[in-house]
């Protein structure tokens, strides 16, 4: 029996008070820059789908820093280098989309099967640096959304 991937999935931006934010560079398309993604599972609600995916793909404790659940969705097509991965005829993905700070930069341990390396950057270079559009448009937010929370490092 073939067990396909769910169409709802979460982004996470893992990120810090000085607006660096953590890129993991897909292993199977190396130049695919991206922040924390991954697939619901079961019945899983959103915000543990993003505990479970930061665990798996950075070895974060997401209990031990501000994981945050934007309330915002982007709903796009999957890429076709993916779509095997789904039911067949499903075409769109529903990403529900967390931001995760931290107090600095973490040391960061990554999956080999899903990852190459990670890396640190501001976030103006991960934002030009990521290949997905909702990835690029949340990081992006980064400013206004520590500046609306008060914790401005200005």
């Amino acid at each position: 029996m073939t067990i396909y991937k769910q169409p709802i999935s979460v982004l996470v931006v893992i990120y810090t008070r000085d607006l660096d934010v953590l890129l993991l560079e897909r292993a199977a398309h190396p130049g695919f820059w991206q922040s924390v993604t991954g697939s619901r599972e079961d019945d899983e609600l959103p915000i543990a789908t993003a505990a479970r995916e930061v665990g798996e793909e950075t070895g974060l404790d997401t209990s031990r820093f501000q994981l945050t659940d934007w309330q915002k969705t982007n709903r796009f097509e999957i890429f076709s280098q993916w779509r095997h991965r789904y039911a067949p005829g499903v075409t769109e993905n529903t990403e529900h989309v967390f931001g995760l700070l931290l107090p600095d930069r973490q040391p960061i341990k990554i999956s080999p099967d899903e990852h190459r390396q990670w890396m640190w950057l501001n976030w103006q270079e991960a934002a030009e640096k990521c290949f997905s559009w909702s990835n690029r448009d949340a990081i992006k937010e980064l400013p206004a959304r520590l500046a609306h929370a008060g914790m401005s490092s200005d």
